[in-house]
Order: C-alpha cells, then structure tokens, then sequence
C-alpha cells in the first residue's frame, strides 16, 4: 500500500480503474498533476505514475516537477513495487517538454535552478531502485523524451512523436538528454538526432533502438500503455533483488569504475611505465 504518500496527492475520491489500489490527484480533481496508483491481483507489484496536466500537454512545469519528485521519493521506500510504469492521462501526449511560457517568466537566476531541478528529477528516475518503464502513447519532445531516456524501458506508439527538438528553438537538451541518448544509440546517431532537432514516429524509433518496442496505435490511444504494462507483467514473476542487482550492475557498468587501480592504470599509460595494481 502507498500509505506514505502525501495527503496533498490523494483525492477525496481517487481515481481507480482495474486493479487500483491508492493513487494521488490529478489536474481534473484537486489540482494536482501527479497520480500514482498500485495495482493489486495479478499485477501486484506494478504501480504507475500518470501524468495529468492537459491544459500544458503535460509540460514540465515546477509544481509538476514537485509533485513527481514527491512521489518518486515516497515509493522508493515501497517494498512491494516491482515495477515503475510512467503513463500519461492526455490523450496523444506522452510530455511535451519543458513549460517554455512558465519559464519565460523566471529570471536567469530561476532558470539556472529550476533546470537543475529538472535534472535531478532525471537523475533520480534513472536511480530508481525497480524497473521503469515509459508508455509513450503520443508527443514526447526535448524535455518529455529526455524523461522517457531515464527510464529503463520505453514502449511507444506507431504514432508517436519523440525527439530532442531544442535545437530548433535556441537551446540545448538540460536534462541529461545530451548524456543518455548517445548511450542508447551511440554518439554520432545522437548527434545527428540533436543537431538536426529531427522528430521521430514510433517505428522510426524502434528501428534505431531508441524505444524497445512499437505498437499500431488503438482508437482509445493507449496502445503503448498494454503493452508497456504486458511488459511489466513478464517483470513480474522473476526474483526481485535478483532484478534490481541487475538494473545497479548494468548501469554501473555503463560508468568508469571508480577504483584505485582505474587511476594507477591511467597514470601508468600516461607516463609510459608498467602499472603498479594494488587491488582497490
């Protein structure tokens, strides 16, 4: 059970469909923007977060932001949370990126902390101690893609329209997306993605590698969202330390290993004489 979660992000009556067991507010009840809920029969152990702010396509906005930040930090401490699925509640939109007219109104100084903001929030779903997954049923542009990139997966819609667009508009990926995108895809692939500004479908995506999986889009417009949550249920069964101590040794290995041997290496190439390993 969420039972830590907030009182601000619970509603009077929350929103449930199948299986839901606790979740928080969205835009349309109690004006928050985040809602999580757990899933509860067989697909306990997956819990999702939707993003609910359609008057703004979900644009990263600072009570956005907040309240995701929140919620994040709240179910780390879910011992039952198997899977983190990240979904949206407007209809063909995933995120649309940062909150381009909230931010004019900032001071460069506000500008310079909130992108921090932004990026930690980047960093700490990346971190995330369970599988993440994006469910990318519509527009996820500069910002939006940048918070699908810090998932662990990303399933998107045929539909779909993704890209580090911020090129096109005088600016430059903040949130990492400079740093994980060629990880995903290589560097000279994210290069060209970011200096072009160019935006990609959904198959488009999954033949480069950028999304795991593509799916026809259905008239509900949720069609990344079921498979993005089959793909959670395949999660499901296996041994959960097992999974997570996996998740920590590919993204640490995906990092320079920071030893005492790594830097005796390095200093011994650099000075053109044999390594002196002492096995720290």
């Amino acid at each position: 059970m969420l039972r830590a979660l907030p009182r601000a992000l619970r509603l009077p009556r929350p929103w449930r469909s199948n299986g839901a067991r606790d979740c928080a507010s969205d835009a349309t009840a109690g004006g928050h923007e985040i809602q999580v809920r757990a899933l509860t029969g067989p697909d306990q152990g997956i819990t999702e977060i939707l993003m609910n702010r359609p008057h703004a396509r979900n644009a990263l906005g600072k009570v956005f932001v907040s309240e995701l930040l929140e919620a994040l930090a709240q179910l780390r401490k879910d011992q039952q949370l198997r899977v983190l699925l990240f979904r949206s509640g407007v209809k063909g939109v995933f995120c649309a990126g940062a909150d381009l007219k909230e931010r004019e109104q900032m001071s460069a100084a506000e500008v310079g902390v909130f992108v921090q903001r932004l990026r930690g929030l980047m960093n700490e779903i990346a971190a995330f101690p369970a599988p993440t997954i994006a469910a990318m049923d519509g527009f996820a542009l500069g910002g939006g893609l940048e918070l699908a990139l810090a998932c662990d997966l990303r399933v998107a819609a045929s539909s779909a329209v993704m890209g580090l667009i911020e090129t096109t508009r005088g600016l430059l990926p903040g949130a990492g997306g400079t740093q994980r995108l060629p990880r995903c895809l290589g560097v000279a692939l994210a290069k060209e993605l970011i200096f072009t500004g160019r935006r990609l479908n959904g198959v488009q995506a999954h033949e480069l590698g950028l999304v795991n999986h593509a799916v026809a889009q259905n008239e509900e417009g949720n069609a990344a969202y079921h498979r993005a949550r089959a793909l959670a249920q395949e999660i499901l069964p296996q041994a959960p330390i097992a999974v997570r101590l996996g998740k920590v040794a590919i993204d640490r290995g995906m990092e320079n290993i920071p030893t005492q041997d790594r830097l005796e290496g390095m200093a011994a190439f650099r000075e053109k004489r044999p390594p002196k390993f002492v096995g720290k």
